[in-house]
């Protein structure tokens, strides 16, 4: 199947500037095509990774992928998606987040048929001269307002400083296509403006037959119709230190049954055949659940590697039987990374006055009726008593202690030393 098929059949094509020419051009050859990302951050998170899994399957299908790493751009700040300015990071920030971001690329798509460049290494060298009059001749500003990444933004204003950003990007294509012989530029919906521009500006130079296209991916939102990635704790990102392989895991498990497909198809590597067949099953019997498990073990897998996957499946099956004990203390770091928390002291107190001097309950005689009632359990085991005692140096290396209030709701309790 040629890959422009695929990704029709996947669901991941919303524009195309030529569709039959790009199906064409990858039945012919194999190509380089690219995305980017600016360093606004040291890692990416799960909505950023969406472009990213079409350019991985570009890859797997023998054509050669080309990363930017956006230190001119990131400079500079992308106006896409946002209301007002960014703020301009300083240069030390963009040198950490590039190499932070280098890092995850190499990891997601190995050292081989694989680039990354910097497009600070070209952008640096332009002078202002050159640049309005190499470029900025060739863009009508008429048409750059009427961009949607510009016009979204003209009622609040915009800087000239992020007005110029599509034109930087255009150099990019251009570069990357007189350099690396790039053809295809991917990104998110909103990127669409950004890249017809680096098509007009490559037709303008090299010609108007010149071989480059543009595709978008579409806007993902979830069955109930809202976007998708966020969480009540947040963004679900790809630094391990900032979302551990256990929630990550976790993230993709708790999905509901009228998106996991959509997920599978998006997320995953496997084929039409494997995708059809979980579907049946969430048709058929969906309290199994092994289209999400199925999800969250290979998503897991493509991002922190078989090892984290697995350790994150013992975790998530220790803590399902209520095995807490068996749990390492690195275990509940990882578990617990996103839970409520609260600092206590290490010294041992009567269970009643611990769990009010903790809030985790509300009144001295609501935490007895919960302790009398079976409902609260520490360290994974049950405490009826009201008079037992609580050590906090008894588990995980006198570092948390762990209660479950209820069924579901956990608090993690941090020692102070």
């Amino acid at each position: 199947m040629n890959i422009v098929d695929e990704l029709k059949w996947r669901g991941a094509l919303n524009q195309v500037t030529d569709e039959e020419g790009l199906r064409k051009l990858t039945d012919e050859k194999q190509i380089s095509l690219y995305c980017g990302t600016d360093p606004t951050g040291d890692s990416l998170h799960i909505g950023h990774l969406i472009p990213f899994m079409m350019l991985k399957r570009f890859q797997l299908a023998g054509h050669h992928p080309v990363i930017i790493i956006g230190g001119g751009t990131g400079a500079i700040g992308d106006p896409s998606g946002r209301k007002t300015e960014r703020t301009l990071q300083s240069a030390s920030k963009l040198e950490h987040n590039k190499e932070a971001l280098t890092n995850q690329m190499k990891k997601l798509f190995g050292t081989e048929n694989f680039t990354i460049v910097d497009n600070y290494t070209w952008l640096s060298k332009l002078n202002m001269i050159e640049f309005l009059r190499d470029y900025g001749k060739l863009f009508n500003v008429n048409t750059m307002l009427n961009k949607e990444v510009v016009a979204s933004r003209l009622e609040n204003g915009i800087s000239f400083t992020e007005f110029t950003y599509q034109i930087l990007q255009a150099i990019d294509f251009l570069h990357l296509y007189q350099n690396n012989d790039v053809q295809l530029q991917i990104g998110g919906s909103d990127q669409w403006g950004n890249i017809t521009s680096g098509i007009d500006l490559i037709h303008k130079i090299e010609g108007p037959e010149t071989k480059v296209f543009g595709l978008t991916i579409p806007l993902m939102l979830k069955a109930d119709g809202t976007k998708f990635g966020k969480t009540a704790g947040g963004a679900v990102w790809l630094d391990p230190e900032k979302t551990s392989p256990y929630e990550f895991y976790q993230f993709w498990l708790n999905q509901d049954d009228r998106d996991v497909v959509k997920y599978l198809k998006y997320f995953t590597f496997l084929d039409q055949d494997q995708i059809n067949a979980l579907a049946e099953k969430v048709e058929k019997e969906p309290w199994k659940r092994e289209a999400q498990r199925t999800l969250a073990r290979e998503v897991t897998t493509f991002v922190h590697g078989e090892e984290a996957t697995k350790h994150a499946e013992e975790i998530s099956q220790l803590l399902f039987k209520g095995n807490i004990q068996d749990l390492t203390t690195a275990d509940v770091e990882q578990a617990f990374q996103s839970a409520p928390s609260v600092d206590v002291s290490a010294d041992s107190a009567n269970i009643v006055d611990w769990l009010v001097d903790t809030k985790i309950e509300p009144s001295k005689r609501q935490a007895r009726e919960d302790v009398k009632n079976g409902a609260i359990t520490v360290n994974g085991e049950k405490v009826t008593d009201v008079d037992a005692e609580i050590n906090p140096a008894d588990h995980f290396d006198g570092k948390y202690v762990v209660v479950r209030r209820g069924k579901k709701h956990y608090t993690l309790a941090k020692v102070n030393k």
